[in-house]
């Protein structure tokens, strides 16, 4: 009987050897010769100033807050649909998120409610790039520059997508990438910060070796390290970043095999007439496909319809649990209008299998399921 997992980590090509050879190189701390390959990976296909791996994206938007200067009262404007690390990372530095409600299309925050949100503590604005779609970002940078905020994309979803012609994590002063092994391209746990702002470039490097000027000293700049700044060590391991650079190299493989499985779901769901939603994808946007859900018309139906699917052996799961409504939401964030999107998505929205070895046979038992069900309702 199939068994149908919601996510499966995979290994593509190389990275049992490259793990193999930064032991045999005896370099297996961060920033080894694999962390610099991913960089230099990275910059190059991202056409970014500067990328940095971290040991996750939490790690990388914690980077932000603290490159962002936030201080205790600060504001920062975000969704609240939303993982956790996007707010947390914040008010690990006293600051308050403030939350606003999404676009019902994409799931993205709401760019036309961000000006409204803003007061005189307001400091930055943090997009998420929901399911490797972009936000609108030209008119979100705008605000930013009337207003004299930082931009920071939480782009843990969006490795190989684009608004317009420019990679989503390059637009704002910073970006946040995730390598968490629900994502396309996977270390198990990991990320990257990307600085697109030159004054805050150096200080990246500083924070990110516990406040030190270490990287100064290994390029030859200064003949001893020291203590100047605050930060942590934010570095992953060479061994992560060595199954990473295996990654990383087959990433356009990956996004298309990915692009297929998506396009199979949605030409299916396209075609059967029943009351759900499916995904949107703006003109502007070409999205990584990183995730394929549709949205029902009540928490009951997609109760339901998880129940259903589970009892098949395959497992769709719903997403985010508001932050805005979520106990410690409640005690750091603020949230000054009605969020009745967010509340509806997040009863109503269920993501469906999608990982790099879905094979066709289970792909086919998938959509017959999901017929079986939707044959209920129509």
């Amino acid at each position: 009987m199939n068994n149908i997992p919601f996510n499966k980590p995979f290994i593509i090509d190389k990275e049992l050897q490259y793990i193999q050879d930064a032991i045999n190189k005896g370099i297996l701390r961060g920033d080894g010769l694999y962390t610099q390959r991913c960089h230099k990976f990275l910059e190059e296909k991202l056409g970014c100033k500067k990328v940095l791996l971290t040991h996750s994206c939490t790690a990388a938007l914690e980077m932000c807050a603290i490159l962002a200067d936030i201080k205790p009262g600060d504001e920062i404007i975000m969704p609240s649909f939303t993982f956790v690390s996007t707010a947390n990372a914040f008010v690990l530095r006293g600051g308050i998120p403030v939350f606003v409600d999404i676009k019902e299309d994409t799931k993205n925050i709401n760019e036309d409610l961000i000006e409204k949100a803003i007061t005189k503590k307001t400091k930055a604005v943090c997009v998420v790039h929901y399911a490797g779609v972009a936000c609108e970002m030209d008119k979100i940078k705008d605000i930013c520059n009337k207003h004299n905020l930082i931009l920071i994309e939480d782009a843990a979803q969006a490795l190989g997508s684009f608004y317009k012609d420019k990679p989503l994590g390059t637009i704002g002063d910073l970006g946040a990438f995730s390598f968490h092994e629900t994502k396309n391209i996977i270390s198990g746990e990991g990320g990257a910060i990307t600085i697109n702002n030159d004054k805050l470039i150096e200080r990246s490097e500083i924070i990110r070796e516990k406040g030190t000027n270490r990287s100064k000293f290994f390029r030859g700049e200064v003949d001893k390290y020291t203590w100047v700044d605050i930060g942590s060590s934010f570095l992953p391991s060479d061994m992560v970043s060595a199954f990473l650079y295996s990654q990383l190299e087959h990433m356009d493989e990956i996004n298309e095999k990915r692009l297929k499985i998506w396009n199979k779901y949605d030409n299916f769901l396209k075609s059967y007439d029943v009351s759900i939603e499916r995904p949107f994808i703006p003109d502007y946007c070409k999205h990584n496909a990183h995730m394929y859900y549709i949205v029902f018309e009540n928490l009951r139906k997609r109760t339901d319809f998880i129940d259903y699917m589970k009892q098949k052996n395959i497992n769709p799961v719903f997403h985010y649990i508001p932050l805005h409504s979520s106990p410690a939401g409640l005690k750091y964030g603020r949230t000054p209008y009605e969020m009745p999107i967010t509340d509806k998505i997040a009863d109503t929205l269920v993501r469906l299998p999608m990982f790099y070895e879905l094979s066709d046979d289970d792909m086919n038992f998938l959509l017959k399921t999901v017929r079986s069900f939707l044959n209920q309702y129509n």
